[in-house]
């Protein structure tokens, strides 16, 4: 409420000193008052955007309403969201009451999938929590007890486990793809010493669990957690996290995700150790993605030495192609490189006219077309993004490499062209961001 009261007596000083200037008051409110304890540098964003959208001269208009023009979904009760001209307390009391049980998210800039999104993770974690106040109980179906089904369960997933990678053979593989000397070469060699880190932990533990289970060994309280999540089809804590709890793997909700993954991520390695370079990388099967981008600049710089380029100085330049899946794609880029493996949040893809569109009622997530990243110099690019978007420019859309939102998670922006109609505040409103797992 400090905040609130500071912006309303700025607000009011402003009133009775002459014509309002709304970009200072814009400015106080989103940068000062309340932007001033905001460490994200998206959500400082996402506060300039309202203080744009809603702090202006407009909003003072007397037929001025919140309500969107065209709602996807009906507004609860036919409800007009604006400012009420009123004279006495009672009118005001009387408006108030009238307000919806549940606002619409359509109000506040969002798509109405957004209440589905709250629900279904509301519902998630329900159901998370009951499960995990059931009791551990010893026999299972048919009398088969807890431990035969994880013994089964066990061997099922050794039998299934990637070879370890040797480290003296990737090595001279990789001195075939060039050596030590090409960013993305050195890259490479540094995903596959974590994910053989992951298969040698995943292996001594499974095998561990299997000798606890014979009786060979002792039943330790790590093993038994990891035993009760194999029975519940969860990730075993230990294998996505360190003892920090700092992530030492990747995170999904259920074994059966996990376990793909980690032999979708040991087939993308091996492919590229053994034919080469691939055409397009899968973005979320790494665990930096951020070092796989870095890579790429750094090659890109090295290729224009001649113009003087200078790594500080390039920044990403992206294009959405009109590749939708891999095999679609012939050959690599002659600069840069093509990810996929994306997903659109908060939005869909309109192939036809290139542009970003209203996602479908009831569809959270959509799979985005391949993206073409490059590294460009900053006046060059700044010159591109004008050709490219026009005046209203691209929606800088950002990457994460899971749905939690946190600089810790972010990747890199990828800038995606609107419309007029739909210019970038409102795809910032929405929420719009690309993601590598949902």
């Amino acid at each position: 409420n400090g905040d609130l009261q500071s912006c309303v007596l700025f607000l009011e000083k402003h009133l009775y000193n002459g014509p309002i200037s709304w970009s200072t008051f814009q400015y106080m409110v989103s940068a000062v008052q309340y932007g001033g304890k905001i460490t994200d540098s998206l959500d400082v964003r996402l506060f300039r955007t309202y203080t744009e959208e809603w702090l202006t001269e407009r909003t003072c208009e007397e037929n001025y309403s919140y309500n969107p023009d065209e709602p996807i979904f009906k507004i609860p009760n036919d409800f007009r969201y604006n400012v009420p001209s009123c004279t006495e307390h009672a009118d005001y009391r009387k408006y108030i009451e009238q307000f919806p049980e549940i606002d619409s998210p359509e109000i506040f800039g969002l798509h109405p999938n957004a209440d589905l999104t709250f629900r279904v993770k509301e519902a998630t974690s329900l159901f998370q929590t009951l499960g995990e106040t059931q009791p551990k109980g010893s026999g299972g179906d048919e009398g088969v007890s807890r431990e035969d089904v994880v013994y089964e369960k066990t061997t099922e997933l050794l039998g299934r486990l990637p070879d370890d990678y040797v480290e003296d053979e990737y090595k001279v593989k990789i001195k075939k793809l060039g050596g030590m000397t090409v960013p993305m070469n050195i890259f490479l060699y540094q995903e596959i010493q974590r994910l053989q880190q992951v298969i040698g932990k995943v292996r001594f533990t499974l095998q561990q669990l299997q000798l606890a289970i014979n009786g060979e060994v002792v039943m330790t309280g790590e093993l038994q957690d990891i035993l009760d999540s194999i029975f519940d089809a969860k990730v075993p804590h230990t294998w996505e996290n360190t003892l920090t709890g700092d992530e030492f793997s990747w995170r999904l909700p259920t074994l059966g995700l996990w376990f793909s993954s980690l032999l979708n991520r040991d087939e993308q390695y091996r492919s590229w150790l053994e034919k080469g370079r691939p055409k397009s990388f899968w973005l979320t099967g790494f665990f930096n993605p951020n070092g796989c981008l870095t890579a790429m600049k750094q090659e890109v710089t090295r290729k224009h030495k001649s113009q003087k380029w200078a790594l500080d100085d390039v920044v990403y330049h992206t294009e959405v192609t009109n590749f939708e899946r891999v095999e679609q794609i012939k050959a690599p880029p002659a600069e840069g490189i093509y990810i996929h493996g994306l997903f659109l949040d908060g939005a869909a893809w309109s192939r036809q006219s290139g542009t970003l569109v209203e996602s479908q009622p009831k569809l959270l997530f959509v799979p985005a077309p391949v993206l073409y990243v490059t590294g460009n110099a900053k006046k060059d690019e700044d010159r591109a993004r004008k050709e490219m978007f026009g005046p209203i420019g691209p929606y800088e859309c950002p990457v994460y490499k899971y749905p939690s939102r946190t600089d810790r998670y972010f990747i890199f922006y990828a800038n995606l062209k609107c419309t007029p109609e739909k210019y970038p505040n409102k795809w910032t409103l929405r929420g719009v961001a690309l993601l590598c797992n949902t």
